[in-house]
């Protein structure tokens, strides 16, 4: 599927909410840390640079940069090593702060909204699960072609909810994140310091912000991936 992005917004309203999961929707940190600690260990890679070279990349690129000598096989067998230690690494896992209320916001105002992360499928799934957070749409790296920075995953997921990218308020954490959701064509609101478009200092202040911009009524019907 080929997605294009449309021209930058120039509504002053949103009609729905995309979120990324890890540092966004969910503290994932520590998991996430000692995963790639433990890959470092095992496949040969400074842990301090993977560590800063990691965040918002997917699996793949990231073990791609820290080790750039494997072959084809070698980067699939590396990065299925590291996923498989992230699968069932779940126990600090949860849900981040002020996200359970943005959640109920959303749902009560009937506002679409979607995660768009660069795990895939089975770990979004698990990470989500754990952090007691039933999302209606997901969109996994492996759903797309292109992960972050490209903007395919905001893309697929406005599409998904039948909504207008440029319509959207994207929610992120890292400066790959940020890149994606403006080249997609959406607002973005740049957690931790992360320079975007809005800044937000948590998910607790990500419902004024809708209520700020004159959010616009969102789909009733519930859209599954």
């Amino acid at each position: 599927m080929h997605l294009q992005a449309p021209a930058r917004p120039t509504t002053c309203g949103f009609t729905a909410v995309l979120l990324d999961m890890d540092g966004t929707l969910v503290d994932s940190d520590a998991a996430v840390e000692r995963s790639w600690r433990t890959w470092a260990q095992r496949w040969d890679a400074d842990p301090d640079a993977v560590l800063a070279a990691m965040t918002g990349h997917p699996a793949e690129s990231t073990v791609r940069r820290m080790r750039p000598d494997l072959d084809e096989a070698g980067v699939a067998a590396a990065t299925r090593d590291h996923l498989e230690h992230e699968y069932v690494d779940l126990a600090d896992v949860v849900a981040a702060p002020g996200a359970h209320d943005l959640v109920a916001h959303l749902d009560a105002t009937h506002t679409p909204w979607a995660v768009v992360t660069s795990a895939d499928a089975r770990l979004a799934r698990a990470r989500l699960g754990a952090a007691g957070i039933d999302a209606p749409v997901i969109v996994p790296r492996d759903m797309v072609a292109a992960g972050k920075p490209a903007p395919d995953g905001y893309l697929m997921a406005a599409e998904f909810l039948a909504v207008d990218v440029t319509d959207c308020l994207v929610v992120e954490d890292s400066a790959v994140g940020v890149a994606a959701g403006r080249a997609a064509g959406a607002t973005v609101a740049g957690l931790r310091g992360e320079p975007a478009d809005i800044p937000v200092d948590s998910l607790a202040d990500v419902v004024p912000t809708l209520l700020a911009q004159e959010i616009a009524p969102g789909l009733t019907q519930e859209v599954t991936a």
